[in-house]
């Protein structure tokens, strides 16, 4: 059996533990770094438009005008996508 190291992808701390599943089955972790904003976290999303990046990419492209199925084509997500992450 292999231990996979995680670390937290904010502040890159190794002092992280398991903290339940998602509804979808994905692992959530803890980042137990006291001076770390965001304390949970997944390593692997099952759908792309609830990537941290890709839902900023989202926002923004939203604020400069970019309709739903311009910001769909360009990212590559679906435009029916309703991610509450």
């Amino acid at each position: 059996m292999t231990a996979i190291l995680v670390k937290c992808p904010h502040c890159n701390s190794e002092n992280v533990q398991k903290a339940g599943k998602q509804p979808n089955g994905a692992q959530r972790y803890r980042c137990n770094n006291k001076e770390c904003t965001y304390t949970i976290f997944q390593l692997e999303y099952k759908y792309n438009a609830c990537k941290p990046d890709i839902k900023m990419k989202i926002i923004l492209m939203a604020m400069n005008g970019s309709g739903i199925r311009d910001t769909a084509r360009v990212l590559g997500i679906s435009t029916d996508t309703w991610c509450i992450c």
